[in-house]
């Protein structure tokens, strides 16, 4: 019996995953964790909540109808691989990991029912490459099921090219983006759990798996995979935002991720992520990243620009030569907008920055901007204050992370010494976790919740 197998397994182990349970507020039939102990562990203990206090009974009693034992034992095999492996695969998948972003994008609710989990294996045994891209539609019931999944290996073979079918009535289809149309799903019987199935077999004994912003793919697909690269986040840029595939492709491949007029193909973004990765490896990560820094060093950043500012206005308070591109972005309702400023070389993106009359401070991120008020000709519009900021340091120092960044990253991948050293005998001796993770099929068939 699961219980049985569950109550075999260290304390210490038991603990480690129901914290899991805890930090990503995952719910079972029985509830999270403080409403579980209101209903069936009301006894008034020091640190009410730590589950540490509770005997191993109230621990293997609520992990049952949880799938958090595949979760917790593919992220300490791979946190365990790529801290004693110096490999630059191995690299990219740390760098992905290490992101501040990688805690809170990759939480998903794979203890759900239809989420599948895949299995590590001997992880140690894997060092292939696949890359994968979804496209996604919007359904009438606010939902955005995928449609489409295109998987290829490094040699750019297609592995898995499928459409499929929703099974509910699309609201929109966003063709300008998806490149899927209705008639395109016309006769379509593939499903989510078929290409689940496909997934599966093609992810053995922990193959690395690269996509852009993964985590959304990996989303749609209901698919908890632990050994991952995320491009998003290995080009990681000093504002902490995500850099667009299309950028990424331009800057450091020197190439677009289609040619222009083609019509959008999930293939095309699947196959670029490949390029990307492979580029790395082949290039060096240093020389890639160096690539884009320099990119990025040639622009300017304008936000909090007041809506009422046409562009030509907006030139006039910050010093730009006629020739210098700026790229404007509004959001609808908003007040402000932004832009970016792009330079011949950082020479010039430095000298403009510099003439501008105003004190310099630094954002949340380190990084130099100025801000510039700007008073409105009317009195019905309110005053604002451009800021203009740097997108590279000038010292190249590492992205600072906030205290609360840091404690994310550490709780949801890095375990302590200790717990690490037990859970990875655990695992090494596959006397227990291994046979819980056997009879996780057996709680996704018979256990609704």
């Amino acid at each position: 019996m699961l219980k049985e197998r569950l109550a075999a397994a260290e304390k210490d182990v038991l603990v480690s995953m129901v914290k899991i349970a805890q930090q990503r507020r995952m719910e079972g039939s029985k509830g999270v964790w403080q409403v579980f102990l209101n209903e069936h562990d009301r006894k008034i203990v020091a640190g009410l909540s730590d589950p540490s206090k509770r005997s191993v009974d109230v621990l293997v009693y609520f992990l049952e109808t949880f799938k958090v034992l595949e979760w917790h034992s593919n992220r300490e095999a791979v946190f365990g691989l790529i801290k004693n492996s110096s490999t630059d695969r191995e690299k990219l998948v740390r760098l992905t990991y290490e992101h501040p972003d990688y805690s809170s994008s990759y939480s998903f609710n794979s203890y759900d029912e239809d989420w599948v989990v895949t299995s590590m294996g001997d992880i140690s045994r894997s060092s292939e490459i696949l890359a994968v891209d979804c496209e996604m539609v919007e359904c009438e019931d606010g939902t955005e099921p995928v449609v489409k999944v295109c998987v290829v290996d490094e040699k750019f073979k297609v592995k898995l090219n499928k459409l499929v079918n929703p099974n509910k009535p699309v609201k929109d289809y966003r063709t300008e983006i998806t490149g899927i149309t209705a008639q395109d799903l016309e006769g379509v019987t593939c499903s989510l759990a078929d290409v689940q199935k496909s997934l599966e077999k093609l992810l053995p004994d922990g193959t690395i798996l690269i996509g852009h912003s993964l985590n959304c793919d990996l989303k749609a697909l209901k698919l908890d995979h632990g050994r991952v690269i995320d491009t998003s986040l290995v080009f990681r840029r000093a504002d902490g935002k995500r850099n667009s595939l299309s950028d990424l492709c331009k800057v450091v491949l020197k190439r677009d991720v289609r040619e222009e007029g083609a019509q959008h193909n999930c293939l095309d973004d699947a196959v670029a992520a490949m390029k990307l990765v492979k580029h790395v490896l082949e290039k060096g990560f240093d020389e890639a990243m160096k690539v884009f820094s320099d990119y990025l060093s040639k622009q300017l950043f304008l936000y909090r620009i007041p809506d009422y500012l046409s562009e030509e206005e907006l030139r006039a308070i910050v010093p730009m030569d006629s020739a210098v591109v700026l790229k404007l972005r509004y959001q609808q309702r908003a007040k402000t907008y932004s832009a970016t400023a792009f330079f011949k070389d950082q020479d010039e993106a430095n000298y403009t920055f510099q003439s501008i009359e105003c004190d310099e401070v630094k954002d949340t991120n380190g990084l130099q901007q100025k801000l510039i008020s700007v008073q409105p000709k009317s009195e019905k519009c309110a005053s604002g204050c451009i800021h203009v900021r740097k997108m590279v340091r000038d010292d190249d120092s590492p992205v600072p992370d906030s205290s609360l960044r840091k404690r994310q990253i550490k709780e949801a991948v890095e375990p302590s010494n200790e717990e690490l050293q037990k859970n990875s005998d655990c695992l090494k001796r596959g006397k227990i976790i291994q046979l819980l993770q056997e009879q996780l099929q057996y709680c996704k068939n018979s256990s609704k919740y």
